[in-house]
């Protein structure tokens, strides 16, 4: 994930530490909802504590509640931007901005319906090194903690293209 910090933000990008996103897609049976998580490895300037609070001020400053409510990232001026092409998901928001590589699974369910549901964990996922691959209990076990969920911040993202 890449990053810069402005005068006008009071994120402090060495408290963040390493940053990474992981796409993934719900059972196109039963949920084919197209999942995008951003989390932290916890390794920044003050451990783990230092970057939970450096992603609650980020998410403060953006306005974006964290917790169970599910903001509608298609609103005018929303701060979280999603674009997908060429196989890849970028995400850019204020002193943000990370792209990853998406599965097949995940393009189809983009396709089908539009949108992603974005998360973004203030809680640090040490376990989920980028360029390692995450088992899928790996990943249902830390998606579905309940403090994970509870204090993440929870975006329906529209998808954009480029245009040809």
């Amino acid at each position: 994930m890449t990053a810069s910090h402005t005068a006008t933000s009071s994120v402090q990008r060495d408290h963040l530490g390493t940053l990474s996103v992981l796409a993934w897609s719900g059972d196109p049976e039963t949920n084919n909802t197209p999942y995008l998580l951003a989390y932290s490895l916890g390794d920044g300037k003050d451990g783990a504590e230092g970057g939970e609070a450096a992603v609650r001020t980020l998410f403060g400053e953006l306005g974006i509640p964290l917790g169970s409510s599910l903001a509608d990232g298609s609103r005018p001026g929303f701060p979280v931007r999603l674009l997908v092409e060429g196989g890849q998901a970028a995400v850019n928001m204020p002193y943000l901005s990370a792209q990853c590589p998406v599965p097949p699974e995940w393009l189809r369910a983009v396709a089908e319906r539009g949108e992603v549901h974005f998360m973004f964990a203030t809680k640090p996922w040490p376990q989920a090194v980028p360029g390692r691959p995450v088992s899928e209990e790996v990943l249902s076990a830390f998606v579905g903690d309940a403090d994970m969920l509870s204090t993440a911040a929870h975006c329906m993202l529209p998808v954009t293209q480029l245009r040809k």
